[in-house]
């Protein structure tokens, strides 16, 4: 991204940080009622040992150049996860990564065919924009991924916060949970790209649509994926229960390959074979 959206989104992200810890948390004495929640930057400079003017300009957005020394300091003071450690270093232009934006995202014949192969199981590609590039029919049916809302029909993201049929796939009461863990992983992926126009038009259309997403994004969330237990209530079927496991493609890292595996004792690889049937049904009709 460019350098000024780059400090912005630093500044954005070191405030809300450290407008969640108390000064309890950190091992300083609280000073009664504050007017705000979270630490003061005094008190964050001083964890950091760092000068307060010098962290109030950082936190400013202003042009500052912090070591990585200095980084480990502020993410000590701060506590933060690893993954947020990793998208501190990454606002702070402290990490070269590899640049992926011209890389062409094309899903090869033998991938597909990894995918085919892998029926009953549900298995999907998905790239660095977060679009589903390709699937097998198991993932069609158990993601409904026919079911699409414009203009980003095939994008997870949005597919996540603007189509009404996810947030019943993902049984409404547990959307929420499910939902803020895709935006911050979504969120740590992405701001190497959020320069990009596409960037841009995604999330304002993401604001303008749902007010959780709204209300989500300025918190600056991040997380690392991980394999993790994906719950789904299909109309059909009823409960599936899944191991989402993530694989990369060593020669297109953008790739990303997503293999939901039934768990044993939940009736879920019989529902799957039960719900194929019935589309082989359908089709024969």
């Amino acid at each position: 991204m460019s350098d000024e959206q780059r400090r912005q989104e630093l500044a954005d992200f070191l405030r809300t940080r450290r407008m969640r810890l108390s000064p309890e948390q950190v091992g300083l004495i609280g000073s009664g009622r504050r007017r705000t929640p979270g630490l003061r930057r005094e008190e964050v400079a001083q964890l950091a040992n760092v000068g307060v003017s010098w962290y109030t300009l950082l936190e400013q957005g202003r042009a500052i150049h912090p070591s990585s020394e200095v980084l480990h300091s502020i993410a000590d003071a701060l506590q933060l996860t690893p993954d947020e450690r990793h998208h501190l270093f990454l606002l702070a232009d402290q990490q070269r990564l590899i640049d992926t934006h011209t890389s062409p995202e094309q899903v090869s014949p033998a991938l597909r065919r990894v995918l085919d192969a892998l029926n009953p199981l549900p298995a999907y590609i998905i790239g660095r924009r977060w679009n589903y590039l390709a699937w097998n029919t198991t993932a069609e049916h158990v993601l409904l991924l026919s079911s699409s809302v414009p203009p980003y029909e095939n994008n997870a993201v949005w597919r996540m916060f603007a189509n009404p049929k996810v947030h019943y796939l993902y049984n409404n009461p547990k959307w929420e949970q499910v939902a803020q863990k895709v935006l911050a992983e979504f969120r740590a992926d992405s701001a190497r790209y959020a320069d990009e126009e596409w960037f841009k038009r995604l999330i304002a259309d993401l604001q303008r649509v749902s007010p959780e997403f709204r209300a989500w994004w300025p918190r600056h969330e991040v997380r690392g994926r991980s394999d993790t237990i994906k719950e789904l209530e299909h109309p059909l079927v009823g409960s599936l229960r899944f191991e989402q496991t993530t694989l990369q493609v060593p020669t297109m890292p953008q790739l990303k390959i997503m293999v939901y595996t039934p768990l044993p004792e939940t009736g879920t690889l019989e529902k799957l074979q039960q719900l194929m049937d019935q589309s082989i049904a359908m089709k024969a009709v």
